[in-house]
């Protein structure tokens, strides 16, 4: 969740108390900051572009340390202030004026987190390494000043009877219950612990981060012949060329790896040794060597086990489920156990029908059969889906091309159900010539927000898809938003289309969700703003807009041949929905395990953390337990470069399949009340989108559908209850770890 104190985004800014002297000045000029003339930096006041849209043509990495040092400053000078006033604490003395504090530091934060999961730089990860203990000191200051804090509960303690509306009510009830988290109400003595604490968290982030990207880069896989290539596209082979000379290795060609387990090419790659070498090198990361991260998780497991004690909580699991709409871990391993055996089995029933093809095919060739392996899994699904089904994956991909997917297909569909309209722009400065900009126009035909595409995927950006904001909403400040969406789609070599795969385009629908959330925004207070909801809500309405993906009447509008314009035939179509449920048991089990495996490592004492060297054992005794150690297919991530779990989503990679609860019970009650209309986008703008965290997360749900929600449309989804479905694509995890609404 968002927060304006001394915080841009989920970014888990932090810092010490009033009294810390960290010399935040002298500290940047370390980093090749110089003092600098407020006019110069960009950071000092508000972007005069559009919308407060980031001046990137204006900004340099030495930007950055001058304007958080004097945001630091300002912002503490002003919580001084609020904190030793006289008056009795009201609402505007108090919390008002904390979520007008803070401008400087936000602009200035909100554009280096976002740019340093999309554009990372050596400049860029020093000035992180540098200031994230400095920023946790400085959230640390705030959080746990006691004069503050005793002016926040006062408020609390008396605001059934201030006269406050129900946003000022809950704005109350949320500060309070912030800072009880973060230790107000600890002792001296254990407050000093926690900001130790902290600041040592901050730094093993960054620093595992620093790896994680490192790791993936270094295990791109080289090849050396075309040949050995063979079963790619031609585009494809030419990308991979190009990648080898961008790292100059020309005459070979590079195979990047994806943060997670599964490599795409693996669908497509007809040699058995090459998908293996792929998978092995996925699978290899962070386990050992110059990258390994182990060692930085089994630290980071254990402080966060420190901390949840110290706040009073069993386990860190419990201390963030509590702030969830989960509430207990309890109902997480309820959900998850429920959801875990009926996976596994369809997992192994799918696993007989590919190992059936596999001795089939030997049997045909008169060799000898082998065991299915992971890495052979995505390559046989294929065969089995086209056996059943007629058709493969490489059938689409002349139908999905970017463009068409993003302005026919995404796009339309916010034409379609909310009004919206769409008008690109050049004139606006990027931070990667890749990046595109659009208007975004109301149903009024008034400006709504602007919204940034960064679609293809690049050495300097992490891995996965989310969304994030550079500009949030707030009637307070009178802001629009300025959204950002990053996927990590490999660009066609010059001259040629972006070909998309069915994942891909079902990924930039899902990330559109998480754009609309941000952009519908439409509350007072900054606190609430966008996609400023629990971790396990917010994945919700970025999951119901995939819907749209294959809807009948969007599809058939983006779903054209890139070279003849013709749409996508009536029987691939009709074979991709009867497909929707096919290879479910791997895709639900493969992240089951990712999520149990999350919960495994959060639900354990500090003396139960296992040292670095066991960090490995510890995971296979974790899917083990749980059910879910199917060799074939291992978790979505492993927890080397399980970058979720060691970002927002600790404790809460559940959230996407406990959002996914609401969106199944969501996508039937739109289908029920007559699909794609203006009616049922303005019901779900009005009732939801638009309200932020403004309103009890459950409670936004129940305004839209009129009552609680129900399991039986997800477990109908995933094909857990036998039956047969006519839903939407199954959703997949999608990674948002740097996202105001968490990718």
């Amino acid at each position: 969740m968002k927060h304006p104190l001394a915080c841009a985004l989920a970014l888990a800014l932090a810092a010490g108390t009033p009294a810390l002297t960290y010399a935040p000045a002298a500290a940047a000029q370390t980093q090749g900051s110089a003092v600098q003339n407020p006019a110069s930096n960009p950071f000092f006041a508000d972007s005069t572009l559009p919308l407060h849209y980031p001046d990137f043509a204006k900004i340099k990495d030495t930007d950055f340390g001058p304007a958080f040092d004097q945001g630091m400053k300002d912002e503490l000078a002003e919580i001084d202030r609020i904190a030793s006033d006289t008056a009795e604490p009201t609402f505007d003395n108090t919390i008002l004026a904390m979520e007008k504090n803070g401008r400087t530091l936000t602009r200035a934060a909100t554009v280096f987190y976002n740019l340093l999961g999309a554009d990372k730089n050596e400049a860029r990860e020093k000035i992180d390494e540098h200031y994230a203990p400095i920023f946790s000191a400085h959230r640390d200051a705030i959080r746990l000043n006691p004069k503050l804090f005793a002016r926040i509960q006062s408020l609390y303690d008396r605001r059934a009877s201030l006269g406050l509306d129900a946003q000022q009510t809950r704005l109350v009830e949320r500060y309070y219950t912030d800072f009880v988290r973060a230790g107000a109400k600890l002792s001296e003595a254990d407050k000093t612990k926690l900001k130790d604490i902290n600041g040592q968290l901050a730094a093993l982030g960054t620093q595992f981060d620093t790896k994680l990207i490192a790791g993936r880069n270094a295990a791109a896989v080289v090849v050396d012949t075309r040949a050995e290539l063979d079963g790619l596209s031609d585009a494809q082979i030419d990308a991979a060329a190009d990648v080898a000379k961008s790292r100059k290795l020309d005459g070979k060609y590079v195979l990047t790896i994806l943060n997670t387990t599964g490599q795409p090419p693996a669908a497509q790659l007809t040699n058995r040794a090459l998908r293996e070498k792929l998978y092995r090198a996925s699978m290899a990361r962070g386990n050992g060597g110059e990258f390994d991260t182990t060692a930085i998780i089994a630290k980071v497991v254990k402080l966060r086990a420190q901390k949840a004690q110290l706040l009073g909580y069993p386990n860190w699991a419990a201390f963030v489920l509590e702030d969830e709409t989960a509430k207990t871990p309890q109902a997480v391993n309820d959900m998850l156990g429920k959801l875990a055996p009926p996976a596994v089995a369809n997992a192994r029933r799918e696993a007989a029908d590919l190992q059936a093809m596999i001795d089939r095919e030997q049997a045909a060739k008169g060799q000898p059969t082998f065991k299915l392996e992971p890495w052979d899994w995505s390559f046989y699904s294929e065969k089995v889906r086209k056996d059943k089904f007629a058709f493969d994956e490489n059938e689409l991909k002349p139908y999905l091309e970017l463009d068409n997917v993003l302005r026919n297909g995404v796009f339309y569909a916010a034409n379609q159900l909310y009004g919206l309209s769409f008008k690109e722009r050049k004139d606006l400065p990027v931070y990667e010539p890749d990046v595109r900009v659009f208007d975004v126009f109301d149903k009024d035909g008034k400006q709504l927000a602007i919204f940034l595409f960064d679609p293809f995927a690049r050495d300097s950006k992490q891995g996965g898809a989310w969304m994030n904001s550079y500009v949030d909403q707030s009637d307070l400040t009178g802001f629009k938003p300025v959204v950002a969406n990053h996927l990590n789609i490999t660009k066609a070599p010059e001259g040629q289309p972006t070909l998309l795969t069915w994942d891909e385009v079902t990924t930039t629908f899902h990330e559109f969700g998480h754009a609309l959330h941000g952009m519908f925004s439409n509350v007072k207070y900054p606190y609430f703003t966008g996609t400023s909801v629990p971790r396990d809500f917010v994945e919700y309405p970025s999951q119901v807009n995939e819907m749209w993906a294959d809807w009948p009447t969007v599809l058939p509008n983006y779903a054209k041949h890139y070279q003849t314009g013709k749409p996508m035939p009536k029987e691939l179509l009709d074979k991709v929905l009867a497909a929707s449920k096919f290879n479910q048991g791997f895709t639900t089990t493969e992240y089951l395990g990712a999520a149990l495996l999350d919960q495994a490592w959060h639900q354990i004492t500090p003396e139960q953390v296992p040292a670095a060297a066991n960090v490995m054992a510890f995971e296979a005794d974790a899917l083990k337990r749980n059910g879910v150690d199917f060799a074939p297919v291992p978790p979505r991530y492993k927890t080397p470069y399980f970058s979720h779990i060691m970002g927002g989503y600790s404790a809460g990679y559940y959230a996407y399949i406990w959002s996914e609860v609401l969106d199944a019970d969501t996508v039937e009650w739109i289908k029920q009340h007559g699909g794609l209309t203006r009616t049922n986008g303005d019901h779900f703008r009005d009732t939801l989108l638009s309200r932020g965290g403004s309103k009890d997360a459950l409670q936004l749900f129940q305004d839209f559908a009129g009552r609680k929600p129900e399991i039986g449309p997800l477990l109908k989804r995933r094909g857990l209850d036998g039956s047969a479905d006519d839903s939407k694509h199954p959703a997949e995890a999608k990674p948002q770890e740097k996202a105001a609404a968490g990718g």
